[in-house]
């Protein structure tokens, strides 16, 4: 009981795209078409769910509808949110693949999990045909897990857990308590704790700081402390029982979490 079998990792701003910064200019400039300014922090707020569901939500801001409404002269209907999700797709396929460097030292964490005999699986808010540019990317990197289960390939995505139960029957996998989900975003701790597994946010290199590499770098300590703990209280009050800053920090946590099987406790408990 006290062995993990299988880690679940999402992908933008967990093990690729330090920030997650691909999706936030096709947001921006896709509003912008349509008439409307809006800021990347506004469009960050919903990250972690399926695409049109991330659109949906911008809308029902509160900012964001009455522009919106005094634009149009009504608020945005289901059609609206229909016709900007099919100009949001292409849109995010062009840049998708520009963004999908590994997060620094997320690789030999992989390569550890599978020698320890740990599965990999993933799930993610993008499309399978974003994917579809972003899988080569990886692989040619080394990182190539071994099931996706992507926001357009089941009837419901986040924050529900029918892609986490995909990534069980792909895997093989009947216990959730051997199972752990990690994730930048609220969405995708919410799937991880709607399917039952331990979860682990990931802070720094997620949507909630939103920056890159270098840009969190060049950060003072303080600067740096401030962020960190904002995006770590946010995953905490989504519900992950863990947060670290990046994929890099994992080894540890996972140990505890073994430690927990062995004393007999599940993330449910």
């Amino acid at each position: 009981m006290s062995s993990i079998e299988a880690v679940i990792f999402d992908w933008a701003g967990t093990m690729i795209d330090f920030g997650s910064r691909a999706p936030m200019g096709v947001f921006v400039e896709l509003f912008r078409r349509h008439g409307l300014e809006v800021s990347v922090l506004e469009a960050r707020v919903p990250m972690g769910l399926p695409k049109r569901a991330h659109i949906a939500a911008m809308l029902t801001q509160p900012r964001i509808a009455d522009a919106w409404a005094a634009h149009y002269g009504a608020a945005a209907t289901e059609a609206d949110i229909d016709r900007l999700y099919a100009e949001f797709g292409p849109m995010n396929v062009a840049v998708a693949a520009q963004f999908a460097d590994l997060v620094p030292g997320a690789l030999p964490i992989i390569e550890r999990l599978k020698a320890d005999g740990v599965r990999i699986g993933s799930t993610t808010g993008y499309t399978r045909e974003i994917m579809n540019q972003v899988l080569p990317v990886a692989a040619a990197q080394g990182y190539a897990p071994e099931t996706l289960v992507c926001a357009d390939d089941l009837p419901e995505g986040r924050p529900g857990p029918m892609m986490m139960q995909k990534c069980f029957a792909d895997l093989g996998l009947a216990d959730p308590a051997r199972v752990v989900k990690v994730d930048d975003t609220e969405p995708g701790i919410a799937e991880g704790l709607a399917a039952g597994t331990w979860t682990i946010g990931v802070a720094v290199s997620g949507n909630a700081v939103g920056l890159s590499a270098a840009e969190w770098a060049d950060l003072s300590p303080n600067a740096q402390f401030a962020l960190r703990r904002q995006a770590a209280q946010r995953l905490f009050d989504a519900g992950a029982h863990f947060v670290v800053d990046t994929v890099t920090d994992l080894l540890p946590v996972l140990d505890t979490i073994r430690g927990k099987l062995a004393a007999g406790q599940t993330p449910t408990a």
